[in-house]
């Protein structure tokens, strides 16, 4: 998306085929005539469809059915809705900023105070849909995003939070049968149980992670997805993540201030792992960057990749400049619980590669090859390499 092209609005487009970690270009004409390309996206104020999903709305703008096409089957539990904002009284014994009791869900409030439900886009790329909703003193706007391309459900969020001592979550029942749930954390994941049969279970209600949990059976799952937020609890198969918590305690005024966030919903074939949740998340978080030239001439090819791997289970997490050298440092890691034998690739011929620690001290030196070299790679294991071109 670009919103600063000359005598228009904004332009949104699918970014087709980019180039990993570097840049594809792509050329903007204007049309003589309207032209209407193929879409299946249709949306209104009740219901929301394309290609990937039927997504139907109550009066409160809550979701009481999300079909999933592809697969042919629902994804929230009978009779259940999902995306429901839920509101909870958060007093802890101390420390009022960092901890939750776990008897704040004692007195919990559904929000469907709705004042507005109306569509914003229905254009061949994506849908949207805007619901503005009431909670005491606070508003809350969430536009609801349907793509053709792109099989995920986002949820924009705009909220204007006044309150204290309130903590807010969002939650979907999903019909799922799964006695563990995944969380990601840094450069790898991990489990936790979703029933509380132990103490230990019953004293984990609460699961910090980073940009996706997951929930999956045989041969389904469904992922949610998050830019901004670290807290997730998934229990008798209710996928709920943590927006807000409006603490007094050090600064009474926490939170109380206008907030953007997006998260978002994936169903996907098979689990995490079949369904690509890493990247897909990868991609909510890191956004290609859009940037307008006018026509000129240039030596730049028209695609570009700075480097990658050959290995979909290893992820490029860092391309950096070293910190006392010119060199570059390249940090990757494996998050599929794999043994590996990869090959790096880059933009130009390699003159040295040192295999590094995550302080930079040097381990030992690498074969390469031309602008590649291959190295090992053990289950959920850190690979640092220092480059010299």
């Amino acid at each position: 998306r670009h919103d600063d092209l000359p005598n228009c609005n904004k332009i949104i487009m699918y970014a087709e085929n980019a180039s990993a970690k570097g840049y594809k270009v792509y050329t903007v004409k204007k049309a003589e005539n309207f032209y209407q390309t193929s879409s299946e996206i249709k949306i209104n104020e009740k219901e929301r469809q394309n290609k990937f999903f039927n997504i139907k709305l109550d009066d409160n703008g809550n979701i009481i059915s999300s079909y999933d096409k592809l697969n042919e089957r629902e994804v929230l539990k009978n009779n259940q809705k999902g995306n429901v904002l839920q509101a909870f009284e958060d007093k802890p014994h101390n420390f009022d900023a960092w901890n939750i009791n776990i008897y704040y869900q004692e007195k919990m409030w559904e929000i469907n105070e709705v004042e507005k439900i109306e569509v914003l886009e229905t254009g061949p790329v994506r849908g949207a849909l805007k619901v503005k909703k009431k909670f005491l003193d606070s508003t809350i706007e969430q536009i609801i995003y349907v793509y053709n391309d792109i099989p995920r459900i986002d949820f924009n969020n705009k909220i204007d939070w006044k309150e204290k001592q309130i903590l807010l979550k969002v939650a979907f029942p999903v019909d799922i049968h799964a006695d563990k749930a995944t969380y990601e954390i840094q450069f790898g994941n991990i489990e936790r149980p979703t029933h509380w049969n132990t103490s230990w279970d019953y004293a984990r209600f609460e699961v910090p992670a980073h940009k996706w949990a997951d929930l999956s059976e045989g041969g389904y799952g469904v992922s949610l997805l998050n830019d901004s937020k670290y807290g997730y609890d998934i229990k008798d198969l209710v996928m709920r993540l943590t927006l807000l918590k409006s603490a007094i305690y050090p600064n009474e005024e926490a939170d109380k201030e206008i907030h953007e966030f997006v998260y978002s919903l994936y169903p996907h074939k098979g689990d995490w792992k079949d369904g690509n949740t890493v990247k897909m998340a990868y991609n909510l978080n890191c956004p290609m960057y859009a940037k307008i030239e006018g026509p000129h001439d240039g030596v730049l090819p028209e695609r570009f990749s700075l480097l990658n791997v050959d290995k979909e289970n290893v992820i490029v997490e860092t391309v950096k400049k070293a910190e006392e050298s010119d060199d570059i440092i390249v940090r990757l890691y494996e998050y599929q619980n794999k043994r590996e034998k990869v090959t790096l690739t880059l933009f130009k011929e390699i003159k040295d590669v040192i295999e590094c620690d995550l302080m930079e001290n040097e381990i030992n030196k690498i074969d390469f090859e031309g602008n590649s070299f291959k190295f090992e790679i053990k289950p959920y294991e850190i690979k640092t390499f220092k480059i010299k071109f």
